[in-house]
C-alpha cells in the first residue's frame, strides 16, 4: 500500500498510473480533499492507517474501505454505528501496540482477544487483521521480534476464531523485515515518493 500522507493529488494519480491501487492516508482532514480530487479513480482502496478519533468514525465511514486503527470498543461501536445508519460495510484492522510504547496507539496483546470478540459481533463491520507500528530503530532488524510477535498473536487468533487474518505491518524502514514475518500489507511513504529516498 502507497501510504501518501502530504503526498499531493497530483502525485497520487501518477502513482495510480504506475499501478498502485491501495492508498493509505494518516488524518481525516487531509484526505478528505484528496479522496474528492481522484474520485474518478473509482477501483481506489482508501486505507485510513493513522489513530482514528471516535468523534471522526462517521468521517472515516465516509471516506475509507479500510480501517488500519482500530484499538478500543468506542471505536469499534462507532464505525459500527455509523455504518448502520450509512448501509454500508467496512473492513477493518485491530491495531496492536505489540511492543508497549507509552507514545504509540494500538489496544494491547492481552485485551486484543476481547476486542476482537466485540468486533466479530458487528454485523457491518469485518474483521480482516491484525496491525502494528513497529517502534523507530537504526537498524530495522530490531524490530524483527514485534512483526514475529504479531504473527504469532494472528495464528493463535485464527486459530481460537476460525476466522482468516491479514497482517498489516511494516514501513518504508522495515517492510522487508516485515514481509520476512509474514506481512501481507506493508504501508510504505517516503521509499515510494520521497526522492531523497529512493536515490540513495
Amino acid at each position: 500500500m502507497a501510504v501518501t500522507k502530504g503526498v499531493p493529488a497530483a502525485h497520487m494519480r501518477a502513482a495510480y498510473a504506475a499501478g498502485l491501487r491501495h492508498l493509505g492516508e494518516n488524518r481525516i482532514q487531509e484526505a478528505r480533499p484528496k479522496i474528492a480530487a481522484l474520485a474518478d479513480l473509482a477501483d481506489v482502496t482508501w486505507h485510513l492507517v493513522g489513530h482514528l478519533q471516535t468523534n471522526k468514525a462517521k468521517d472515516a465511514v465516509e471516506l475509507f474501505h479500510v480501517v488500519h486503527s482500530a484499538d478500543s470498543e468506542r471505536i469499534v461501536d462507532a464505525l459500527e454505528r455509523h455504518c448502520a445508519m450509512a448501509g454500508r460495510s467496512l473492513d477493518v484492522f485491530l491495531e496492536v501496540n505489540v511492543a508497549g510504547e507509552a507514545a504509540k496507539y494500538g489496544t494491547t496483546v492481552t485485551d486484543v482477544t476481547a476486542l476482537a470478540r466485540r468486533l466479530q459481533q458487528c454485523p457491518h463491520l469485518t474483521w480482516v487483521g491484525l496491525m502494528t507500528v513497529a517502534p523507530l530503530a537504526d537498524e530495522a532488524e530490531a524490530v524483527r521480534p514485534v512483526f514475529r510477535q504479531l504473527h504469532a498473536l494472528r495464528e493463535q487468533l485464527q486459530e481460537a476464531t476460525g476466522t482468516p487474518l491479514k497482517l498489516s505491518m511494516g514501513m518504508s524502514n522495515d517492510f522487508h523485515i516485515a514481509i520476512e514475518e509474514g506481512a501481507d500489507i506493508v504501508r510504505v511513504g517516503s521509499a515510494i515518493f520521497q526522492e531523497s529516498f529512493w536515490k540513495k
